[in-house]
């Protein structure tokens, strides 16, 4: 699976206010894991910041004045996320924020949802952990997702961070059938593989000798406690074996 953890950066919280995307930033995971690939582009919006949203990103007009506006990066974003399957936090916000620079542009560019599917990371936490904050910076905490190095919002920083988020949240589900795909012949086969060459390497985490006795011993006071422990049954099956 193709899978793109995206964010905008905007002059304010309401496109309909007139407000428009400052920068976008991508990055791509296949098979849930990081290609190398990444979409970074900043964007002059032809409109002011609202107040307080320039402080939040750190851009300036000045910055901006010199990048390209979204008619000129709207083929290249959109030849990067097609056919993709986009992680987001809050979707909605930026969904439309991207649909309404698309339709600046004119109606044949259609919608995003015309070409990607679309994953609202917000939604998820909401109902992981309800009546919880569930913001980017609360996740990262409450799951261990080391955001120290994030002091301002930005575009692809942000995506890096979500990418984390979401692989944290949705732990283990490649292992219950989410990797299958309908065969058309009325089952399931596993999904067209990509180019592994692109994957970067997973991290190997060993345990540490003082760890390992620390597991023996917290073992040894489960046995003394219960007097049998499950898992010794089956490590005494595969000894015999």
């Amino acid at each position: 699976m193709r899978q793109i953890i995206l964010d905008t950066e905007t002059t304010g919280l309401e496109w309909r206010k007139g407000n428009r995307i400052v920068e976008i930033g991508c990055v791509e995971l296949l098979e849930r894991r990081p290609s190398g690939n990444t979409y970074h582009q900043y964007i002059k919006p032809d409109c002011e910041f609202e107040q307080g949203a320039q402080e939040v990103t750190g851009l300036t007009l000045d910055f901006l004045a010199d990048k390209p506006d979204f008619a000129q990066i709207a083929e290249e974003f959109l030849a990067f996320i097609d056919g993709a399957e986009l992680i987001i936090h809050n979707a909605a916000f930026d969904i439309g924020f991207l649909d309404n620079e698309l339709s600046l542009l004119g109606d044949h560019y259609g919608k995003i949802t015309d070409r990607c599917t679309v994953v609202d990371t917000l939604k998820m936490a909401r109902e992981r952990f309800p009546g919880q904050r569930n913001s980017l910076d609360a996740l990262c905490k409450r799951l261990g997702v080391d955001n120290a190095h994030r002091q301002l919002h930005g575009g692809l920083l942000d995506a890096q961070i979500l990418g984390d988020v979401y692989i944290a949240l949705t732990s283990g589900q490649e292992e219950i059938g989410f990797g299958m795909v309908d065969d058309g012949k009325g089952g399931t086969a596993h999904a067209q593989a990509f180019d592994t060459s692109r994957l970067l390497p997973r991290p190997r985490v060993v345990a540490t000798a003082s760890e390992l006795e620390a597991h023996q011993a917290r073992l040894a006071k489960l046995r003394k406690k219960a007097g049998h422990a499950i898992w010794d049954g089956e490590r005494e099956m595969a000894q015999a074996g």
